[in-house]
C-alpha cells in the first residue's frame, strides 16, 4: 500500500472504523456480566469485574477451543430477559462509539434467548431497543444494524430466517448461521438460505474458520453468502508457485473477482486456532492480493479486544498506517448490508474526509 502516516493508537481509536462481524454475547462488559448475574441469580466463575473480565480472557487465550465456546454459557445465561437484553445492546452500542465505530453490524442467535419464555419476536424487539436507546443516547454518531443468526446444530434456520426478513425494515439487516462448521455445511440450510434470497435479502455465513475449502464453497455457490463470517482458511487455495509468486486457485480467484467480503477477526482466529499469530495471520497476503478484506472483533469481550485493538495489532505487526485502516473502513462500508446511498454517504461524508484530514 502507499506510503501513509503511522497508526498510533490516539489516531486509530479517533478514526472512523465499520464493523461487520461482532457478537452480541460477546461484547458484554464484565461489569455488566456480574451485575445481570446478581440480579437473575446465575453463578458466575468469578465474583468481580476485574476477575470475571480476565477469567473470559484467559479462557479463550488457552488453545482449548471447549472452554472458548463454554465462556457463552455465562453471557448467554445473563441475557434471557428483555431488560438484560436491552441493556447489552445499548452499552453495545455506547462502547463502539466510543471506540470510534460509525457503523456496526451485531448479530447474535435469538433462539438462544428463550430460556425464561420470552419469544423470538421479543428477543429481536428488546435488542432493538437497547441499539435505538445507544444511538439515540450519543447523538446518532454511529449507524448500528442487527443480524439474525442461526445455529447449526439446531433446527430453526428456516424460522429465523423468516425472523430476519420480518425484522428488515426495522433494524434487522441481514441472516447468518453459525456454530460449528464441521457437519453441519451450509447446505444444511438450503431451505433457509433460499428464503431470504427470494425475498431480496442478504447472507453472511460462518465459514471457513474451523472449516476449510469445502464450507467456503458451499456458502458461496449453494448458499449465495453475500459475505464470509471470517473465510480465513481461503488461503488453503493459495499456493506459490516456482517464481515465488502467490498462485489462486479456481475458488480463491473467484472470492476475488467477484468481491465477495471476508470478515476477518485477527485475534480470534488466534485464539482458535484458525491462525498461528498476528504476525503470521494471512490477512497480510489475502490484503496484498486484494481481497475484500475487512477487519473485525468477533467478540470483545473473550478476546479482550476492540476494533482499535485489532488495527493497532495489525500496524504493530505489518507496519500499517492510516491509509491502509482507511482501505480497511472503505471495504467493510462497501460491503455493509445497507442501502447503496446509505453507504455512499458515509464513505463520502464521514470516512474519506476524516481520512484526508488526519493521513497525510
Amino acid at each position: 500500500m502507499e506510503p501513509t502516516r503511522e497508526a498510533t493508537d490516539d489516531l486509530i481509536r479517533s478514526a472512523p472504523k465499520v464493523l461487520l462481524h461482532d457478537h452480541l454475547d460477546g461484547g458484554l462488559r464484565p461489569a455488566t456480566v456480574v451485575a445481570l448475574a446478581a440480579e437473575c441469580g446465575h453463578e458466575l466463575p468469578e465474583i468481580s469485574a476485574d476477575a470475571i473480565g480476565a477469567w473470559f480472557r484467559a479462557a479463550a487465550d488457552s488453545g482449548s477451543l471447549e472452554r472458548y465456546l463454554d465462556t457463552f454459557a455465562h453471557t448467554l445465561a445473563v441475557m434471557q430477559t428483555p431488560d438484560a437484553l436491552t441493556r447489552v445492546a445499548r452499552e453495545a452500542v455506547e462502547d463502539l462509539a466510543a471506540d470510534g465505530v460509525v457503523y456496526a453490524e451485531i448479530r447474535y442467535a435469538p433462539e438462544l434467548h428463550l430460556a425464561r419464555g420470552l419469544t423470538l419476536d421479543e428477543v429481536v424487539g428488546a435488542v432493538q431497543r437497547g441499539l435505538a436507546e445507544g444511538t439515540e443516547a450519543i447523538g446518532g454518531r454511529i449507524v448500528v444494524r442487527q443480524l439474525c443468526t442461526a445455529m447449526r446444530q439446531a433446527a430453526r434456520s428456516r424460522e429465523i430466517a423468516e425472523l430476519a426478513i420480518s425484522w428488515r425494515d426495522r433494524g434487522v439487516a441481514g441472516f447468518d448461521i453459525a456454530g460449528p462448521e464441521a457437519g453441519y455445511p451450509p447446505s444444511r440450510f438450503l431451505d433457509a438460505f433460499e428464503h431470504v434470497r427470494r425475498e431480496n435479502g442478504h447472507i453472511t455465513i460462518h465459514a471457513g474458520e474451523a472449516f476449510g475449502l469445502p464450507s467456503i464453497w458451499e456458502a458461496v455457490q449453494w448458499c449465495g453468502a453475500d459475505r464470509l463470517g471470517h473465510g480465513v482458511r481461503i488461503v488453503d487455495d493459495i499456493t506459490t508457485g516456482a517464481d515465488g509468486r502467490p498462485r489462486l486457485g479456481r475458488l480463491a480467484s473467484y472470492i476475488r473477482d467477484k468481491r465477495i467480503p471476508l470478515e476477518l477477526c485477527p485475534t480470534s482466529n488466534v485464539q482458535t486456532g484458525a491462525a498461528p499469530s498476528i504476525a503470521e495471520h494471512p490477512i497480510k497476503l489475502l490484503t496484498d492480493l486484494r481481497f475484500r478484506v475487512t477487519v473485525n472483533t468477533d467478540n470483545r469481550l473473550m478476546s479482550g479486544t476492540s476494533m482499535t485493538g485489532e488495527l493497532a495489532a495489525l500496524a504493530s505487526a505489518f507496519g500499517y498506517g492510516l491509509r491502509d485502516m482507511q482501505w480497511f473502513a472503505v471495504n467493510a462500508m462497501k460491503s455493509a448490508f445497507l442501502p447503496f446511498d446509505e453507504r455512499l454517504a458515509i464513505i463520502d461524508d464521514v470516512i474519506k474526509p476524516w481520512y484526508a484530514d488526519h493521513a497525510g
